[in-house]
């Protein structure tokens, strides 16, 4: 299997909008990644002005100077790359801390289509290829979406992916546990509606996992429309009656729900998760699939460990499989 590279996300450095803004502690991070033998690292678009300098390419030339000083510290630090950005349009960025763009109002397309150009031409710049976008909003604000929903974010996405990919940037779509696109086979419908030359899936498998999705039969389902897979394992299981919560994301998500859980996400070692990752290796082996795998685990109490254990983890069993070695 050739054209795959491994990276990591940052996220579970960047858990305070206070807690990770000196240069001392971006160099002990990435270099902590490279070690584990990740040669990326993915990032997250916010909008906390200077309280975080990876949410926007206007933070990081605060901080670096450019897009350019940013990527010659991460090869001072052994990395290649920015693999990726994750973009939710829910996140405002006229404003600090502002909300965004609802994908589903058709007079969206034109703010959330320049902002993630912004990310599009930063992403290129770094050295990866990957826009990863939250399509919709939760389970609990809209239900089942309608047909004429579906087509709004075709429309919307399908225009997003046509010009992200004039900066070599591939758009994919993350569906996380709350999403609306859980319900029914929402899925399917926004994937058939959309382009494939321009829209593509990115494949979360805890995400996909807690909302009862099982991310190996929808990664063979799907394979020729995934463009970025994210690696992270779960517990426990989101049902529809749960996602449809009001206020999900805080009261599911942050606070646990009713069941109190003070954890959803876990490093691919664990061993009470709930994802066969050497099945989904298998199949990764078995397609043609070829961008970044990017290891999660933004929940972790000890970032350092779980970058360390899942270097391992990748190196010694899933990328020999992946690369047919096994």
């Amino acid at each position: 299997m050739t054209g795959i590279r491994w990276g990591y996300a940052l996220n579970q450095w960047d858990t305070n909008i206070d807690a990770f803004v000196r240069k001392r502690d971006h160099e002990r991070a990435f270099k902590t990644i490279s070690i584990s033998g990740f040669s990326g690292v993915e990032l997250t678009a916010v909008s906390f002005g200077p309280w975080e300098p990876f949410g926007s390419p206007e933070e990081i030339a605060r901080l670096y100077g450019s897009l350019d000083g940013l990527r010659a510290f991460l090869a001072d630090c052994a990395l290649e790359a920015v693999s990726s950005y994750v973009y939710d349009p829910f996140v405002g960025f006229d404003v600090e801390m502002g909300r965004g763009p609802d994908p589903l109002d058709p007079d969206s397309r034109e703010p959330i289509a320049a902002t993630a150009l912004w990310f599009a031409d930063a992403v290129h710049r770094l050295g990866g290829d990957s826009l990863v976008v939250r399509p919709v909003g939760s389970a609990w604000q809209t239900g089942e979406l309608s047909d004429q929903q579906i087509g709004t974010l075709a429309r919307l996405w399908n225009e997003v992916g046509r010009r992200v990919a004039e900066h070599d940037v591939k758009l994919a779509l993350h569906v996380d546990f709350l999403s609306a696109l859980r319900l029914g086979d929402g899925i399917d419908r926004l994937l058939a509606a959309t382009d494939p030359a321009f829209v593509g899936l990115a494949l979360d498998t805890a995400e996909l996992a807690i909302a009862g999705i099982d991310p190996v039969e929808l990664f063979q389902r799907h394979a020729d429309r995934v463009r970025h897979i994210q690696l992270k394992n779960a517990r426990d299981t989101v049902d529809d009656a749960e996602a449809v919560n009001p206020h999900a994301e805080q009261f599911v998500r942050t606070e646990g729900g009713e069941r109190r859980i003070e954890r959803w996400f876990f490093e691919p070692t664990d061993e009470g998760g709930l994802i066969d990752f050497e099945a989904f290796a298998r199949a990764v082996a078995e397609s043609d699939y070829s961008g970044w795998i990017v290891v999660e685990s933004d929940q972790s109490p000890r970032p350092a460990e779980s970058a360390m254990v899942s270097g391992w983890y990748v190196q010694k069993v899933l990328r020999p499989i992946v690369e047919g070695r096994t």
